[in-house]
């Protein structure tokens, strides 16, 4: 492996250095004939859909449907490597606890069912029915049924995830901890009040015809690479992209198309950004209102000189709700604080405004730089605010664009997993499958871990993702988890919340993505939802990693007859609806009138969509109107009462925002590299203003120990990180995670959603000696 370095990266995104790690993935991984032939079916109509990000698919004239990063995902999947039977026996889980993460993930796939034992330390094979039976036994031994918890990744298809749901209900709990609850549920939470859906209003036609795009908080180029095709079309035709983000990212700034011979041959690029923003931590909120100020004062300018009104008149007076007391509120702040809280001069907020005002059709996108921040219910709602003020939602051209990060999180949704269900959807569940669910509210991620720490959860059931990486508080959430009685995890490779583990423990391999799943003699497809509320069919390719794996669908059907044996009304066995996907889709269609003709209408090329009515400005709130918000600038922020707590280092205190690497998707690492960053063989690194290094007697290159500043005196520690020197704000860093959960507080959580605030933490530096 080359020595660790840091080297900035001066090309485009793209181009020839995105081939360069697809092949060196596709090698590493030891399947460079097969990798490449299922590449090919990546997002394709009879293919699979990628089990990367949410991005939607295009209309399929290319069969080079695939980004890096999805490639990374598909390799990892499609892997030569296998985690056998033999593998463990070879390896106690505490050996394997002192392992990193990219280590253990590339052990490979997961090939047979297995079981804790605790007197050798090690894992050891077992029967899939022993394993059902197992699970089914501490599930009917819990007094109560809200002392289990069931967790869902968004890879699962809506197949898993809508039995899933349904057997858990009919078990008798709403605990759905899902990542989700992590990522965009401040989405979820900001959008139902003030336009009616919890989902985006914009499909990849309106970006097609876009002429301005106001990005926030996010990072296409590693984490959704397939949009940087859109914003390239968009920026070619003279579309104005606005970036507002804390770092300057490679992929915003220039971008080159691996489909593009000129820009291949020629080694350049498109520049995507025509402006590039760059508040402070926890600064968009003020950024948003400093640009609704002003867009507020010139329309009133222009309508004191006679001139045309700047907002949209008609559309406030006929589609939206609380305008006048929205304006006031605005016109209370005062451009000091508003450039204090920002970290963003007033110039640069008016002119961002006024690129605002010369939009005819204006999208505006968000990720998690967004969503993971004490005020991001509020600071979604002020980005709604702004749309609103010219008719930018419900029309050809625009919207509001949430980017969600994961494959189907979206989907899983949809179709059931929510621990605060409507009263709505429960009484429907009881009415097609003849039995009560429970109507109290269930556990988010942080709930569920404070209920395990407090003893209250003592079963918990994983299905997908890395649980003990993806959570805050690390040395906490680990605690929890070993405290349980028995901890189960879905998964197709080995990631270290297999070691994590209760006192009983299972590991369930299951088919991937990519992986022909046969059912009964018959080839089954499964239904996923990506970030714009298409709903379409994958089907994998490659023959199963094992003989011994079973489909998520299976496995949920195995644990739930286990568990409840045939006591699922309509139907005596849940093995019944995996016989024939297409049984589990006519169930979904008897819930949700918007999945009316499930079967029929996803083998439609491309699948259709579900309703969105705020694209037609209809608008399913509470006074069916579209909804202006006012919320003040915070009278004080977390990064103030820590800077009080600190005492004489107060002044010290820096701002955290975890990130991902280029090498990596959610916990999973793919290499050690970040590419863009300039960042290579190595992932403890912070990134910090050359002047905050100055102020603190701290030099790049030098090393240091990241130190957690919260009010529960709680010490939170992150060791040995190189410092580098970058493009950042003043008073704010950056550094990967899952490294760095481990300072997230568990209380440090979104008002109103309960995301932690991954991007917001107060820390120390602490230069470390020898």
């Amino acid at each position: 492996m080359p020595a660790p370095k840091i080297a900035p990266y001066d090309r485009p995104a793209g181009g020839w250095g995105a081939l360069k790690n697809v092949a060196i993935q596709l090698v590493t991984q030891g399947i460079p004939l097969k990798g490449a032939r299922t590449l090919l079916s990546a997002n394709q109509p009879s293919g699979f859909d990628c089990p990367g990000c949410a991005w939607p698919d295009r209309e399929h004239a290319s069969t080079f449907e695939f980004c890096e990063n999805g490639a990374k995902a598909v390799a990892a999947e499609a892997t030569k490597r296998r985690v056998t039977p033999e593998f463990f026996a070879s390896h106690t889980v505490s050996e394997l606890l002192a392992l990193d993460d990219y280590t253990l993930e590339g052990y490979g796939r997961l090939t047979h069912p297995m079981r804790y034992d605790a007197a050798t330390d090690r894992y050891l094979p077992i029967a899939w029915d022993a394993a059902f039976a197992m699970i089914g036994e501490h599930l009917r031994a819990l007094p109560d049924p809200d002392q289990a918890a069931f967790y869902t990744s968004g890879r699962t298809g809506n197949e898993a995830a809508f039995l899933y749901q349904l057997f858990v209900r009919q078990y008798g709990t709403n605990n759905f901890p899902d990542c989700s609850n992590m990522c965009h549920e401040p989405t979820s939470v900001a959008l139902p009040p003030v336009v009616g859906l919890g989902k985006g209003t914009v499909t990849l036609e309106d970006f097609e015809q876009a002429d301005t795009l106001l990005l926030f908080g996010q990072n296409p180029g590693t984490n959704h690479p397939r949009m940087l095709g859109e914003l390239r079309e968009a920026a070619k035709r003279g579309a104005t992209i606005v970036s507002i983000n804390l770092l300057h990212e490679r992929g915003l700034e220039r971008f080159a198309d691996p489909q593009s011979p000129g820009e291949m041959l020629s080694m350049g690029g498109t520049a995507i950004s025509g402006h590039y923003v760059t508040p402070a931590i926890g600064g968009d909120f003020a950024f948003v209102k400093g640009v609704i100020k002003h867009v507020l004062e010139r329309d009133a300018d222009a309508r004191a000189n006679g001139d045309a009104a700047l907002l949209d008149d008609a559309f406030i007076a006929e589609h939206t709700h609380g305008f006048e007391d929205f304006a006031a509120d605005v016109h209370t702040e005062r451009w000091d604080d508003l450039e204090r809280a920002a970290g963003v001069s007033r110039a640069q907020m008016c002119q961002i405004a006024d690129v605002y005002l010369r939009g005819e059709r204006v999208i505006a996108t968000w990720g998690m730089g967004i969503t993971q921040h004490k005020h991001a219910v509020a600071t979604i709602q002020m980005i709604v605010n702004l749309m609103l003020l010219r008719g930018n939602i419900g029309r050809s051209g625009a919207g509001l664009c949430p980017v969600r990060g994961h494959s189907n999180v979206q989907g899983d949704r949809t179709v059931g997993i929510n621990e605060k269900p409507s009263a709505a959807f429960l009484d429907r569940i009881a009415k097609v499958f003849d039995f009560a669910p429970p109507r109290r509210e269930g556990l988010g991620v942080v709930d569920t871990i404070s209920a395990m720490l407090a003893g209250r959860i003592k079963v918990f059931i994983g299905m997908g993702g890395n649980f003990a990486m993806a959570t805050p508080d690390t040395p906490r959430t680990w605690a929890g988890l070993r405290q349980c009685d028995l901890t189960v995890h879905v998964a197709t490779k080995l990631n270290r919340s297999h070691l994590v583990h209760g006192r009983d423990a299972l590991i369930l391999p299951c088919l991937g993505r990519t992986e022909i799943d046969m059912q009964h003699g018959t080839v089954q497809g499964v239904t996923v939802e990506d970030s714009m509320s298409m709903v379409h069919m994958s089907y994998g390719i490659n023959a199963p990693a094992s003989e011994h794996l079973r489909s998520e669908p299976a496995i949920v059907a195995g644990i739930a007859q286990a568990t409840m044996g045939r006591a699922l009304a309509g139907h005596d066995d849940w093995h019944w609806y995996v016989e024939d996907y297409d049984r589990i889709r006519d169930a979904i269609a008897a819930t949700f009138d918007e999945f009316a003709e499930f079967n029929r209408r996803v083998r439609h090329p491309g699948g259709f969509r579900l309703p969105v009515p705020p694209s037609a400005r209809q608008w399913r709130t509470a006074n069916a109107r579209a909804n202006f918000t006012c919320h003040p600038l915070p009278a004080e922020l977390p990064i103030d009462v820590a800077r009080r707590q600190a005492g004489e280092r107060g002044a010290q205190v820096l701002q955290l925002a975890t990130i991902r690497s280029h090498d990596q998707y959610n916990t999973t690492i793919y290499g050690l590299n970040d590419r863009y960053r300039g960042v290579f063989g190595q992932r403890r690194v912070v990134f910090a203003n050359r002047e905050d290094l100055d102020a603190r007697g701290l030099r790049a290159g030098e090393r240091v120990d990241i130190v957690g500043v919260w009010h529960d005196s709680i010490a939170r520690r992150a060791e040995d990180f190189l410092l580098v020197a970058y493009d950042i704000p003043r008073g704010s860093i950056a550094a990967y995670y899952p490294e760095t959960n481990a300072l997230v507080p568990l209380d440090a959580i979104a008002d109103g959603a309960g995301t932690p605030t991954s991007k917001s933490i107060p820390v120390l530096l602490e230069q470390r000696v020898g």
